[in-house]
């Protein structure tokens, strides 16, 4: 095995930890949020706070964190094209660690302000999956990307089986007495501080070829406004920003519904959401590959992505909890067979010199999707529980709609040609 060779594989190994325990962070997150809000003896709000002022608080802070995403995340993308891959991520990383901790914090003091702030910091420096994403096309080629952004997902799903599980038992007093809601944040600051100390010691610089970039604040909204004017870009890109809508819609209020409408506990959903991250692991670590040798991520997308919009609405149906777990995997299967194709499709949109940029472009629209649903769902929450559910699978089915009209067929055109 050659140096180069070697120093790749160390590289790749690298990334998928470091994707592994940034989702198993955001994994531990799921049980615990709503519980803190919605639970009649949730010690941030008295009793007499209204749903309507939990359910928008909570959108609110599910919001924040892709917000800043979107004003973040394009400058530290910019800024590994100018500076290298590894210097972004540590600085990427770092607040994360830093996010972790303030919110341990605030939910032993029961500080609503500092649960805010404790989510917009992270946001801002959050743009390590951009990073990551460039640091892949930088060693990978055009037919080995959708199968190592598969490998990403794997991290992804591996990060779903056991974060919400792990957030789920932390947080359960009766297992453990000084267990509580805060106990899973420091037990994933631990885990981040050893991903820095790995990133440090471990990842070799991918990016052969520095490009100065220009940096702003407004990077993001350029980037919308770029995303719209290139003939390629402005094909696919509504699709990313629709189907990050759709999914964030449902991944952000599904929890909420068990918890209302079935009485779910933090275990409870630590248990479903670990049953659905070992079916999108397995997927992306082994089906993704596979598939991308005999058909092109713009095909497996025309698929995936219509399966994920009726699952969706499927799960508008169960009156029995054993049937979400039937449902589940159509849902995981579903979503881990579009995001790296997706991905791999915006890839290959860009030139090499321009992979941070259009990656860090991808985040902005993904961010923008992420953002907006927890606002919306907050209030629609409070009219039906259904309501932000319906949204996510229809607004999936559109998004399959406009990339087949606007995207596939031209680009099948052209591949034929």
């Amino acid at each position: 095995m050659s140096e180069s060779t070697g120093a790749r594989k160390t590289s790749l190994l690298t990334i998928f930890i470091t994707v592994f325990i940034d989702l198993l962070g955001i994994g531990i997150i799921i049980p615990v949020l709503p519980v803190l809000f919605y639970a009649p003896d949730s010690g941030f709000f008295s009793p007499e706070v209204s749903e309507l002022r939990r359910s928008i608080l909570y959108g609110l802070l599910l919001g924040i964190y892709p917000f800043l995403q979107f004003f973040g995340a394009p400058i530290l993308g910019a800024l590994s094209d100018r500076y290298g891959r590894r210097p972004m991520l540590l600085l990427s990383l770092t607040g994360t660690l830093v996010g972790y901790l303030l919110f341990a914090v605030a939910i032993q003091e029961q500080w609503l302000w500092l649960l805010f702030f404790s989510r917009a910091l992270p946001g801002f420096t959050g743009g390590n999956i951009s990073i990551i994403y460039s640091s892949i096309s930088d060693i990978s080629t055009g037919s080995s990307k959708a199968g190592r952004f598969g490998l990403v997902g794997m991290a992804f799903g591996l990060g779903f089986i056991l974060g919400p599980a792990i957030g789920g038992i932390l947080a359960d007093s009766t297992l453990v007495s000084w267990f509580n809601a805060a106990t899973p944040f420091w037990f994933t600051s631990i885990l981040t501080l050893i991903n820095i100390g790995l990133v440090y010691g471990r990842f070799t610089e991918t990016l052969a070829e520095r490009k100065s970039s220009s940096i702003s604040f407004f990077t993001g909204i350029r980037n919308i406004s770029i995303a719209f004017k290139s003939p390629q870009l402005s094909k696919i890109f509504p699709v990313v920003l629709l189907l990050s809508l759709g999914f964030t819609f449902f991944t952000q209020f599904f929890s909420v519904k068990l918890i209302q409408d079935f009485s779910w506990t933090e275990k409870d959903i630590g248990l479903l959401y670990g049953w659905v991250g070992i079916w999108m692991a397995l997927t992306q670590g082994f089906l993704v590959g596979r598939v991308a040798r005999y058909i092109r991520s713009a095909d497996v997308i025309t698929v995936s992505m219509v399966i994920r919009g009726i699952a969706l609405l499927l799960v508008l149906l169960p009156t029995q909890e054993y049937m979400f777990y039937v449902i589940a995997p159509f849902i995981a299967i579903s979503q881990g067979m579009t995001n790296p194709n997706l991905t791999a499709v915006v890839s290959e949109q860009a030139s090499e010199q321009e992979q941070g940029q259009v990656l860090g472009i991808n985040q902005s629209m993904l961010s923008v999707g992420q953002a907006v649903p927890p606002v919306l769902a907050g209030y629609l929450n409070t009219l039906n529980g259904n309501l932000p559910i319906l949204i996510a699978g229809l607004v999936t089915l559109l998004a399959w709609l406009i990339y087949m009209i606007l995207f596939w067929r031209q680009d099948k055109k052209k591949r034929d040609r």
